[in-house]
């Protein structure tokens, strides 16, 4: 019996197994940004929440009830908000906050339109323009 040529066959057996991890390893990396961003908005949020209520929201006219409480708009600066999260400012990126007055509840909801994932053949859109929210409830 001949024997068949071996030549090649371990390159070739490292590419398939390397186009596997490498892919894992880049899917590993996105989805480490993602939760990055997250963990961000998150923090943007509160501190959002926080200035809200310190500028607005919990005023003595507020707490005494002698006025309505309207927390609408944004109570962070550009500074504060590079100072807390510079990671959202990446590639050009602008963090927005937003607070709406509800009923009985103020919600901060602070979110990241643009960002996208790097790889959107594994997650689709479903991870793109992430968002997150804080609730302060209206005094009593």
């Amino acid at each position: 019996m001949r024997k068949l040529d071996q030549r090649g066959v371990a390159a070739f057996e490292f590419c398939i197994v390397a186009v596997a991890i490498f892919t894992l390893i880049y899917a590993i990396f996105d989805l480490g940004r993602y939760a990055i961003a997250m963990q961000s908005l998150r923090s943007l949020a509160g501190a959002g929440a926080r200035a809200a209520m310190i500028n607005a929201c919990y005023t003595d006219a507020a707490v005494k009830k002698t006025t309505t409480v309207t927390c609408s708009g944004d109570y962070t600066t550009d500074a504060q908000k590079r100072a807390l999260v510079p990671f959202l400012y990446a590639g050009g990126l602008t963090p927005t906050v937003t607070t709406v007055t509800g009923a009985s509840a103020v919600t901060v909801t602070a979110s990241l339109q643009g960002f996208s994932m790097m790889f959107p053949t594994i997650w689709g859109s479903s991870f793109n323009n992430p968002s997150a929210s804080t609730l302060i409830p209206l005094p009593n």
